[in-house]
């Protein structure tokens, strides 16, 4: 079977651009007998004779074209022939492999024997001070409001 996307063009989905996108609105699947080879011509031209219009591009179910899988929302690039998942944050950047990176690395520590350390990145934190962005609250803090860690680069201290 043969996956296609639905690619619909809109101003950046996530609002941190005014950039055009063209954004998968859904994924079908297509008979093999109805496209000759992976990411031919015809395949996109029976989509849109099938389905009356749109711009459509083949993805590959076990990743072996286009980067990875297309799933809804996520972005098009024709620059690169790749699908993208959306911009997580406006300070996150793509990196050589084309998966969106933080401007400051991923926290090394991420456990402390038996205790985990629930990690999200604060982008409001990351705009008032480019030094911070990575935050985590302690799996075994259940307090009404738990302690924040802000990541220094080497060690989670605590707000």
């Amino acid at each position: 079977m043969a996956h296609f996307a639905e690619l619909k063009a809109m101003t950046d989905p996530t609002g941190f651009t005014s950039d055009s996108h063209q954004v998968v609105q859904r994924v079908v699947v297509v008979g093999n007998d109805c496209v000759p080879s992976d990411m031919h011509q015809d395949g996109e031209t029976w989509c849109i004779n099938f389905f009356k219009g749109g711009i459509w591009k083949q993805t590959s179910y076990n990743n072996n074209f286009r980067k990875q899988y297309a799933g809804i929302g996520m972005i098009y690039d024709p620059v690169k022939d790749k699908f993208l998942g959306q911009q997580p944050h406006a300070s996150w950047s793509l990196d050589s492999s084309d998966d969106w990176q933080a401007p400051i690395t991923y926290p090394t520590v991420t456990e402390e024997g038996d205790v985990h350390y629930f990690i999200s990145w604060n982008e409001t934190k990351y705009q008032a001070d480019n030094t911070k962005g990575w935050e985590a609250i302690k799996s075994n803090d259940t307090s009404e409001t738990p302690t924040k860690y802000n990541w220094n680069g080497t060690a989670w201290v605590s707000e």
